[in-house]
């Protein structure tokens, strides 16, 4: 029929748009130093992962809301450090400088949780840090390098098993706190443009269906 080769060629036409696949996470504060900040960093806070291929992986950091706060550090604790070679690029948004290499070393609280970052694997906000830092409204993007014989599903798995685990800094809170978060293991949320595609889908399809009975 006419209308189902048009919807495939429009589902194909729609995903040739779409990154290779992207994954979207949020963070659980570690430090508990304001219960308040907390909760709104929890809220606001997130990351997604592409894969661009070629062995690369983007990691976009997201600071989606509209409450103070920065991000101005992000760690990587590559458990079996065997996941990247290094951070190969940054991309900064508009108001947003970053750079490899995080001050401190280490991410702030993590021995709570046993994080331990990567040698490599970490980048932070020049200064004046705050301003620079991923305020509401902006996105750092890293690059990072797979290894030789992994792959983009490999991450993903590493990741909702906490065997990969992205720790971030965050400052500039109303209180002018600070808080640290780790991302969330387990299976991310099926991505936005994905699940409004399928459910477009769906409709059309239904709908055909029962006009065509």
């Amino acid at each position: 029929m006419k209308w189902t080769r048009l919807l495939g060629f429009l589902v194909l036409a729609f995903a040739a748009g779409l990154p290779a696949w992207a994954d979207m996470y949020g963070f659980t504060n570690i430090t508990h130093n304001n219960a308040s900040d907390a909760a709104a960093g929890e809220a606001q806070l997130s990351f997604n992962v592409s894969d661009l291929g070629g062995g690369l992986i983007q990691f976009e950091f997201l600071n989606v809301g509209q409450l103070l706060m920065s991000i101005t550090d992000i760690y990587f604790d590559d458990n079996k450090h065997d996941t990247f070679a290094n951070i190969s690029a940054i991309t900064n948004g508009s108001g947003v400088s970053f750079s490899v290499g995080a001050r401190p070393r280490d991410l702030p609280g993590g021995n709570a949780v046993n994080f331990e970052t990567t040698p490599g694997l970490s980048a932070d906000s020049n200064s004046p840090v705050q301003s620079n830092g991923v305020n509401p409204g902006e996105f750092v993007r890293l690059r990072l390098a797979l290894k030789q014989g992994l792959t983009f599903a490999d991450v993903i798995a590493r990741l909702n098993s906490a065997a990969l685990r992205v720790g971030i800094h965050v400052q500039g809170f109303d209180c002018g706190g600070s808080e640290s978060f780790v991302n969330n293991p387990g299976p991310p949320p099926v991505p936005a443009p994905a699940a409004a595609l399928l459910g477009a889908v769906g409709l059309i399809v239904a709908r055909r269906w029962r006009e065509s009975i």
